[in-house]
């Protein structure tokens, strides 16, 4: 892999496990011996740790994967605290989220990595400011889309048209993979087989419900055990 090598992974919703998907991509990824770095454009939610340091779920979720300790890279440019809408977040705070920064703050990354794997934060409609969305990040990136499909009621029409998102901005689409979340839903098989007869993509593999000591609580990041179980149900894209 080069230095433009990478995944954009995108969700059909927030909390569907683009997360726990990020890092398992990354898990497989330095198994193959391959020095992949997770990278978030803007996240959302933050809390203190015991000795009273500001982190981010997610962004620590990306360091364990990529063995990184902490702040030993900036893996995003926008961290605010408040767990909502980042552009209206960021407007409380009196910012405004500029898609040169966070292009900044990815090209930075490449310089330390073979493979990047990039975050999305929510889906591909998610404004960053008036004018622009995490669609057009993702264009101006121009990596291949992974989108993760939370498998619960409702998955199939926000599947279908995060699909059709994709083919409409003329993304590059690397797969998808589906997340069956902590309760498994009714009917999961038959809802896959209809995902996978309407979706011209690789589906790259199902990650069942994260056993219970595999589970994380709030306001923590995922453990590398639970990374590696996710791991070991998808399969990376052909490149």
């Amino acid at each position: 892999m080069n230095k433009s090598a990478g995944f954009f992974v995108t969700g059909t919703d927030t909390e569907v496990g683009k997360t726990l998907v990020s890092g398992a991509l990354i898990v497989k990824l330095r198994e193959q011996q391959i020095n992949a770095i997770g990278f978030k454009p803007v996240v959302a939610g933050t809390y203190k740790d015991k000795s009273g340091i500001t982190l981010n779920e997610d962004l620590e979720t990306l360091r364990i994967a990529s063995d990184l300790s902490h702040g030993e890279l900036s893996l995003c440019p926008y961290v605010l605290d408040k767990p909502a809408a980042p552009h209206l977040v960021a407007a409380q705070q009196g910012l405004k989220l500029e898609m040169s920064v966070m292009h900044n703050a990815f090209q930075n990354i490449q310089k330390h990595a073979d493979c990047i794997v990039v975050e999305g934060a929510g889906g591909l409609l998610v404004p960053l400011n008036q004018d622009e969305d995490l669609g057009g990040f993702a264009k101006k990136i121009d990596l291949p889309i992974i989108f993760v499909v939370g498998m619960k009621l409702g998955c199939l029409n926000h599947a279908l048209l995060t699909y059709e998102v994709i083919k409409a901005r003329n993304l590059k689409i690397a797969g998808w993979i589906a997340n069956a979340l902590e309760e498994e839903m009714p009917l999961l098989q038959g809802n896959l087989q209809t995902l996978r007869a309407r979706i011209d993509a690789p589906f790259l593999g199902l990650i069942p419900s994260l056993p219970k000591e595999l589970q994380k609580t709030t306001d923590s990041p995922y453990s590398i055990e639970a990374l590696h179980f996710a791991a070991k149900h998808i399969q990376l894209p052909n490149q």
